[in-house]
């Protein structure tokens, strides 16, 4: 009897044993499989991807762009091209040079648009970054440090809807609703490509934390997609702007400043101001990019009707709406 316990006993430990070790095995084979499509994942991307990412320069590389279109529309940021009276080259693939005939700068974002004279190139797909989460893998693409092209990094989106300030002292510029990732960005990557893990552009890289490490960050690609289909129709960045600078809070966007000379400036808007509403829009979000989102709806010349909170009392202003002179 005692010696049919312990065989049983034994029996039962042994398999035990070997239903761990089958599972310790598969958790095994799972997470390494997950390893290798991770990996398959940014290799599927960046190989796809590398021949319509672009560098620009003059006579040393400055930062990075992609093609848009197959007639050769690129995009890249408006501070990598900041000298109006440089003549620009773009490096295509395995150093072909092409110099860029037209350079269309957008007034209202760190964005512009150049054209080279060249035919039958290959797009990126342009994503949707309105659908975005936070820990979504990314994958960025530049010229890091200005040298070396065609640099891939890898991480996660770290948060969404950022405002911050960037450039230098003098050029300072304000930037809201932007990306922020901790892939590793610096300034040869300025108007590079961040990527989702299906290999659509989510975003344009634009600026880096000098304060902090792995903190940078990125332009939505939705406003992109809506300058080139401005600039598509008109021939230029022609888009209506409000020319406020604000922070949002719960009971909307507290105006901080008012540009000279804005459509803000010509009607009763005031410094300290809270807006609530633009043509029955309530802005009862944290997101500091809501405002701008309202007023690209618009057309210049359009009318709206600005709800705000002053000193406790309620009341409507009507603004008209400009094109920004860049």
């Amino acid at each position: 009897m005692k010696k049919g316990i312990v065989i049983g006993l034994f029996l039962g430990v042994l398999m035990m044993g070997l239903v761990f070790l089958f599972l310790n095995k598969k958790e095994t084979i799972k997470i390494k499989k997950e390893i290798v499509d991770e990996e398959s994942m940014v290799t599927k991307v960046v190989e796809t991807a590398i021949p319509s990412v672009v560098t620009i320069r003059i006579d040393r590389d400055l930062g990075t762009g992609f093609i848009v279109s197959e007639d050769g529309l690129i995009v890249t940021n408006k501070h990598v091209i900041a000298d109006t009276q440089a003549k620009y080259k773009i490096v295509i693939g395995n150093n072909e040079e092409v110099e860029v005939i037209n350079i269309y700068r957008d007034p209202l974002n760190d964005l512009a648009i150049l054209k080279i004279n060249k035919n039958n190139l290959v797009p990126l797909d342009l994503g949707d970054s309105d659908v975005l989460k936070a820990g979504q893998s990314v994958i960025a693409i530049g010229t890091a440090l200005g040298e070396f092209r065609s640099t891939v990094t890898t991480g996660v989106i770290s948060g969404l809807g950022r405002g911050i300030t960037a450039g230098v002292v003098g050029e300072l510029e304000k930037l809201s609703n932007v990306i922020q990732t901790d892939a590793a960005i610096n300034p040869g990557n300025s108007g590079g490509p961040l990527f989702n893990s299906s290999g659509e552009v989510i975003g344009v890289n634009v600026a880096v934390s000098q304060n902090g490490q792995n903190i940078g960050f990125a332009l939505p690609i939705n406003l992109i997609k809506e300058s080139i289909d401005y600039f598509r129709k008109t021939g230029e960045f022609e888009r209506p702007y409000l020319g406020v600078g604000y922070k949002m809070m719960e009971k909307g966007a507290w105006v901080e400043s008012i540009l000279e000379n804005s459509p803000a400036s010509k009607s009763e808007l005031k410094i300290g101001d809270i807006i609530s509403q633009i043509d029955g829009e309530k802005l009862d979000t944290l997101d500091n990019g809501v405002v701008v989102k309202i007023i690209n709806k618009k057309k210049i010349g359009d009318v709206i009707e600005v709800k705000i909170w002053r000193e406790k009392i309620e009341k409507t202003i009507s603004v008209i709406l400009e094109k920004k002179i860049n």
